[in-house]
């Protein structure tokens, strides 16, 4: 077996078995790559099958030198996946990379935004553009409802549904789910269709896509980076900013307001509470209103008690 068909049928496993995005996928192929490259530089003349723990481990140590643990970890999970796979279609009796450690890694605090942030944000957005309009609506709806640059970007006006105070959301493995809706993001994002959009020129197969560039196409996710960039420069925010970063907002802002987890976990779609736990770690005085409000033999429950 050649390494080119190995991952290309692995890419296809990935997108209809496990239901992976496109960008996923290319991430997963690009470390296998990493490690196709490192044996053609060593003249190592060894297919999929036929690798050992031991070129695996010359690998791990080649980009121990050039990234960072973090980076590490990612791709030794990657070719953990890829082997697994391989030992399931019953290619290989067993995975390589099984007595290979990732490096220890501590887990990484998003960053996030105060809420003053994100209104001077809001405010230095030129809206004499119309271009300025489709930014503020769209900035608004991001940090609305947590939403992922890919998921703001492929929003369609069918997934609108204001009378429920709902839209609905592609995210991750093409997994659908209904995030609540305020009403001033709502105005915001009507305003924007009836006033700005029903005026460009939309171009075949964008007509249900709600963000536009002039052209009457798609916005790209550089795009919406770049704008969050250029915003940030222009208020002297003194930090790089990405649409994540409005997504770690909604989740913090939510959360510091007492929202409950799970429910932050539904709107954010992670599949695992232990991946929006994160959050709490950056606010310990969440945690201390828990015990105090919901602890049976808290200063707070007691006094309660005694005033009854």
């Amino acid at each position: 077996m050649k390494w080119k068909y190995a991952i290309k049928d692995y890419q296809l496993y990935l997108k209809i078995e496990r239901g992976l995005s496109e960008n996923t996928i290319e991430s997963y192929a690009r470390d296998i790559k990493k490690l196709v490259s490192f044996l053609e530089e060593k003249e190592l003349s060894i297919s999929p099958i036929q690798l050992s723990e031991e070129e695996v481990q010359q690998f791990v140590y080649e980009i121990a030198k050039n990234v960072n643990p973090r980076s590490q970890a990612r791709i030794i999970s990657g070719l953990r996946s890829f082997f697994d796979y391989l030992v399931f279609e019953n290619y290989r009796e067993s995975n390589p990379t099984d007595l290979i450690e990732a490096p220890k890694i501590g887990r990484k605090l998003p960053d996030t935004l105060s809420i003053d942030d994100i209104n001077n944000l809001i405010k230095a957005i030129d809206l004499s553009k119309a271009q300025g309009e489709r930014n503020r609506t769209m900035i608004e709806t991001m940090y609305a409802c947590g939403l992922r640059v890919s998921e703001v970007i492929n929003l369609r006006l069918s997934d609108l549904f204001f009378n429920e105070g709902f839209i609905r959301v592609l995210g991750k493995g093409n997994k659908q789910r209904f995030v609540p809706i305020y009403g001033k993001a709502q105005k915001f994002i009507d305003f924007y269709i009836q006033q700005i959009r029903s005026h460009i020129n939309i171009q075949d197969g964008y007509e249900d896509t709600i963000f536009l560039n002039r052209r009457g196409k798609g916005l790209s996710r550089q795009m919406v980076f770049m704008i969050l960039k250029d915003l940030a420069i222009k208020i002297n925010l003194g930090k790089k900013i990405s649409p994540h970063t409005l997504r770690h907002s909604f989740a913090t802002h939510l959360l510091k307001r007492g929202a409950d987890l799970r429910a932050i976990q539904q709107m954010l779609g992670h599949e695992s509470i232990t991946t929006t736990e994160v959050y709490v770690h950056l606010d310990k005085s969440y945690l201390q209103k828990v015990v105090q409000d919901f602890h049976p033999r808290s200063e707070k429950k007691d006094s309660h008690s005694s005033q009854s």
